[in-house]
């Protein structure tokens, strides 16, 4: 297992997750997974959200993340100060990190606002489930192509099915010609 990153500027990269589960079908396994994945160090979570509704309507609601009350601060105010220089230059610095901190204070990126949006989106019997995942196994690989100047172009995950369907001009294998 790897250790949590020294500072937030060592981050691996984070994804944003969003998927529907139709009918509630869940048998454990999916937290079991990410258990596993989180014990060997591959990810970690930093923010994980659960809506879920009965066949009746009734709402659940659940979270959770892997970081703690000073990293999830350190995370909000480091976000935050990059907003802020984005927005308004070296002004907006301080005033960013400020912000980014206190929203972050309560170790969540997914505020009330998005919970309220997902329930008024869900359909009953159905959980929607919303993450932001670190990914700790690329942070080496992306640390050296930020030393080779490289600049991503593309970064996207494919299933094993769209793979041929990616490539250019291609959405299935084409049969030889018969001369």
């Amino acid at each position: 297992m790897t250790d949590p990153p020294d500072t937030v500027e060592s981050l691996g990269p984070i994804q944003i997750l969003m998927l529907a589960f139709p009918g509630n079908n869940f048998k454990g396994e999916i937290m079991a997974e990410l258990d596993r994945l989180k014990e060997r160090g591959l990810v970690r979570i930093i923010d994980l959200l659960f809506v879920r509704k009965d066949p009746i309507g009734n709402v659940m609601v659940a979270t959770a993340s892997d970081l703690d009350w000073e990293e999830a601060t350190s995370l909000g105010s480091y976000l935050g100060a990059r907003a802020g220089f984005a927005a308004a230059g070296a002004a907006g610095l301080e005033r960013g990190a400020i912000a980014g901190a206190a929203e972050l204070a309560d170790g969540h990126v997914f505020d009330d606002d998005i919970v309220f949006r997902v329930t008024q989106a869900l359909s009953d019997n159905t959980t929607a489930a919303l993450a932001l995942i670190e990914h700790c196994w690329a942070l080496t690989l992306y640390e050296a192509i930020d030393r080779a100047d490289g600049a991503q172009l593309l970064n996207e995950w494919l299933r094993t099915e769209d793979v041929l369907a990616f490539t250019v001009g291609t959405t299935t294998p084409t049969q030889p010609s018969q001369g």
